[in-house]
């Protein structure tokens, strides 16, 4: 007896849809190494990107009755975890824009015993270095490179997730490429 194959992603998801927990569980099984991968390379933090790929999961979970398969389960995932990537930024931004408006307490202030930053950073590998500054390009830079070179998908397919064209795609990769050589060239 051979074993069977598993269905394809379009069909786990139609039985999700109709709450079938098992197909869900294969599906988050299939997808989460490939979304943790994305979200890492958006947000730059290992917990953060975590919680990104768990956010995913539970607002996929909830929308399965939107799902269109003849879209494709990986496109449309990969769309919800680009906006909970963006949702992330936006909440980081307001968190460092009222850390910055506020005095530090006494025991802020208190050194920390951990290595300084540059000794951390030294004991990183090239990799990490990599995804920070990917994480710190703009969104219109970051979000075309993700989709392309680390996701594979070509510039028109990118362009179409990103409502732009398949020439701004590959004008948007370039000055992203740009971009990570200026940054890694000062900091390595």
């Amino acid at each position: 007896m051979t074993p069977q194959a598993e269905p394809p992603d379009e069909v786990l998801a139609v039985r999700a849809a109709g709450g079938d927990e098992r197909a869900f569980a294969l599906l988050m099984g299939r997808h989460k190494a490939a979304l943790y991968r994305f979200a890492r390379r958006y947000v730059g933090d290992a917990d953060d990107s975590y919680d990104v790929v768990q956010q995913s999961f539970v607002a996929a979970w909830k929308a399965l009755e939107r799902f269109d398969p003849a879209r494709g389960f990986a496109p449309w995932l990969r769309a919800i975890a680009l906006n909970k990537c963006r949702d992330h930024a936006r909440r980081a931004a307001v968190r460092r824009l009222l850390m910055f408006s506020r005095r530090p307490s006494a025991m802020e202030q208190v050194a920390d015993a951990q290595p300084d930053a540059e000794a951390r950073w030294m004991a990183e590998q090239e990799l990490v270095a990599l995804d920070r500054a990917i994480a710190g390009l703009p969104r219109a830079l970051k979000e075309p490179l993700l989709l392309t070179v680390f996701e594979g998908l070509s510039q028109a397919e990118a362009g179409r997730e990103l409502g732009i064209s398949a020439k701004a795609v590959e004008t948007r990769v370039y000055r992203a490429r740009r971009a990570l050589t200026e940054v890694i060239g000062e900091t390595g």
